[in-house]
């Protein structure tokens, strides 16, 4: 099975739940990756502010960074080639880059996060994310 990696900015936090402002994208890929590791995909997320080695590990992402900088992120890389830069893929998107196709495409519904509009978030109910 393919390995998709997505490298992102330095984030507080994945869901995108940070404060006053939800950043849907987020919210997405969040709901996104965890359905494709249900599925048994080999996919995973790396932050720059609490992963930098992934970062410097991998000749891809070293070279997009040198030559692109943190302002090309999100870059998400498929065994080892690049498939998109500044943007999230779409779950359909990430089902063909994993070998899933459209077999296990399910509505646009997004599964539980664990997260409520009460629960404050991942910055415990603070009005500023970092």
């Amino acid at each position: 099975m393919p390995a998709i990696r997505i490298y992102e900015s330095a984030l507080c936090c994945d869901t995108g739940v940070c404060g006053p402002d939800v950043a849907q994208s987020l919210v997405d890929v969040t709901a996104d990756v965890r359905h494709l590791q249900r599925l048994g995909a080999d996919i995973a997320r790396h932050n720059l502010a609490s992963e930098p080695s992934a970062f410097a590990e991998d000749e891809t992402v070293r070279g997009f960074m040198h030559l692109v900088g943190s302002k090309g992120l999100p870059l998400t890389i498929v065994d080892g080639v690049t498939v998109a830069t500044g943007t999230y893929p779409s779950r359909e998107q990430l089902l063909t880059f994993a070998g899933l196709g459209e077999a296990a495409v399910e509505p646009q519904s997004r599964p539980e996060l664990g997260l409520s509009e009460k629960s404050g978030g991942c910055c415990g109910g603070s009005t500023s994310c970092c």
